[in-house]
């Protein structure tokens, strides 16, 4: 019984006709067509939200510090942009500094930030965004 069953498969047809296959080629290329520009898409947008999210981030952590500062200002300017909170910032109304770092998380060890955009701040707290070349 089962050498008539295997017989049949080995006296059959044995595979697929070229038109099936040219078919079969023909979806997969739509598919492919239609899927691979927005994949490239979701990742360029991806790292656009990330320097949007962090920028919004630095800037609400700057104004909670400039609230526990003495002077509601920042120490002085950093008008070189840099990536590292702990060099941005203002005086305690107690002692000591406060430091930008300390008002943020999701940065490294060093303080800094990971997605490597920069920011250069005003006396003011503005908070301008520098983001790497694509």
């Amino acid at each position: 019984m089962v050498k008539k069953f295997l017989k049949h498969f080995r006296y059959g047809q044995k595979g697929f006709t070229l038109i099936e296959l040219l078919v079969v080629i023909g979806i997969l290329g739509a598919i492919a067509a239609v899927v691979v520009p927005n994949v490239g898409k979701f990742i360029g947008r991806g790292k656009t939200e990330a320097w949007e999210t962090e920028l919004h981030d630095i800037q609400t952590g700057v104004m909670a510090m400039l609230v526990d500062s003495k002077s509601g200002q920042l120490d002085a300017a950093i008008t070189t942009p840099t990536n590292d909170m702990d060099n941005v910032l203002a005086t305690k109304t107690t002692a000591g500094d406060l430091k930008l770092s300390a008002y943020l998380t999701g940065l490294d060890d060093n303080g800094c930030v990971k997605t490597g955009c920069t920011y250069a701040f005003d006396i003011d707290g503005t908070v301008h965004q520098t983001t790497p070349s694509p």
